[in-house]
């Protein structure tokens, strides 16, 4: 009887774990797919770049401004139920992106589909830590983080497929049925929640505590490391070292296929050595291959590209699981979703500086906004400069997280101090007669 019971609860823990990585892919889905749709989209409309850009800066706006509030509505309203809303939102966003007969209306669209992406992302991630066993947290963010990787680099390639086939709208209409899918399986595979978990209205500021600002801080510091290599990649590789752009696309999706293999396993290591010892780990690997990027792709090519980034994708999946961990881990179930929000919202502030400050650093270490026109020689400087400041980053990053595990055991110390019983004081022994004061 025992074990059938265990049986169920076994499958029914499968159902939502599914569920739950297939809201996390269509968000990642739809951040990485229009990119490569943009040259047709602009054919079209009749449209100049910087206008049809907007439909993946609205995608990528509505998904950081939304993902607090995504939380915030999830801890008072309840998880599942938002989470229904923001599935139901991204289908709608999805077909209104297929049908749309004008670029504004598309741009429209989609910032409504970022919106429903911003709760697909941020609620998977609170529920999958609500659902999952304390013995496997880690397991569970390192598949997330698995998922995440997949949808990102499915992205281009279904784009490539689907485009000549279907034209840019079809990247839009493959989303639909599968957004339709999630919804059902939403609906009909997560446990509902009792009333009495739901929470009140929970402010900010009762959130934001100086035990997890830092994990904040650290992620801004990683995902703009990581966005950089996205950046700059493609210009070392293609201007200076003179690949094809099939070439290119086959190096730059090494990365991704590393994070595809080592997400899970990730997690599984945080369940085993905790979070705190795989975050440490995780962040010296970040800082060693940004160290390594920043001289061994000048000092033997693309081998020493390769090499950087085999090192850089492990640290970075490892440090998604352990700080994921280590964030939700004391969170009362009520606020969940808002700190689920504020890693969502940490993250993405660190992809947009990887994308325009740590851009801006790459052209002043080239000497010249103009990629094209400028050397190898200047090409590979800026790589050494942009690497070295994300090195740097990384051991900012580290000494972060050192400061707040020091204050911790600081802390520990002194409670298991004040809990220690006080010695009773000795008293004289008593006299027959009252000493004189």
């Amino acid at each position: 009887m025992e074990r059938s019971s265990s049986g169920v609860a076994e499958k029914a823990q499968t159902g939502v774990a599914i569920t739950l990585a297939l809201a996390m892919l269509l968000a990642a889905l739809g951040t990485s797919i229009a990119n490569i749709s943009l040259p047709t989209m602009a054919e079209a409309f009749s449209a100049p770049f910087a206008h049809v850009q907007m439909v993946v800066v609205a995608y990528l706006a509505a998904l950081t401004v939304s993902g607090l509030i995504a939380g915030w509505l999830g801890d008072r309203r309840g998880l599942k139920p938002m989470l229904v809303v923001g599935l139901a939102v991204f289908a709608v966003a999805s077909l209104l992106c297929a049908i749309a007969p004008s670029l504004l209306l598309l741009i429209g669209a989609r910032a409504l589909q970022g919106m429903g992406a911003a709760f697909l992302m941020t609620l998977a991630m609170a529920l999958m830590r609500q659902s999952a066993s304390e013995a496997r947290v880690g397991r569970a963010m390192g598949l997330l983080g698995t998922v995440s990787a997949l949808g990102t680099a499915l992205g281009p390639s279904l784009g490539g497929v689907l485009i000549p086939l279907t034209g840019w709208r079809g990247i839009f209409w493959v989303q639909v049925p599968l957004a339709a899918l999630a919804l059902i399986l939403a609906i009909t595979m997560l446990p509902a929640e009792p009333i009495k978990e739901r929470a009140p209205a929970i402010s900010l500021r009762s959130v934001m505590d100086w035990n997890l600002a830092p994990n904040l801080l650290v992620n801004i510091f990683v995902a703009a490391v990581m966005m950089t290599t996205l950046v700059v990649g493609p210009f070392y590789l293609g201007l200076g070292r003179g690949l094809p752009a099939t070439q290119v696309g086959f190096i730059m999706a090494i990365g991704p296929a590393i994070s595809i293999g080592s997400g899970v396993p990730s997690g599984r290591l945080v369940d085993t050595w905790g979070s705190d010892r795989m975050l440490a780990i995780g962040l010296v690997l970040l800082a060693t291959g940004a160290f390594l990027m920043a001289f061994l792709p000048n000092a033997i090519g693309i081998a020493g590209y390769v090499l950087s980034i085999i090192v850089l994708t492990p640290g970075y999946q490892l440090f998604q699981a352990a700080n994921n961990t280590a964030a939700l881990a004391d969170v009362a179930k009520a606020r969940r979703g808002t700190v689920s929000g504020l890693l969502g919202l940490s993250r993405n502030i660190g992809l947009i500086t990887g994308a325009s400050a740590m851009g801006a650093v790459f052209a002043f270490g080239v000497g010249t906004e103009d990629f094209v026109r400028a050397t190898p020689l200047a090409i590979a400087s800026g790589m050494r400069l942009t690497f070295l400041l994300a090195a740097a980053m990384m051991l900012a990053a580290i000494t972060v997280t050192a400061g707040k595990s020091n204050s911790a055991k600081r802390a520990r110390q002194l409670s298991q101090h004040a809990q220690r019983p006080s010695k009773p004081a000795t008293s004289e022994p008593k006299s027959g007669r009252e000493r004189p004061r």
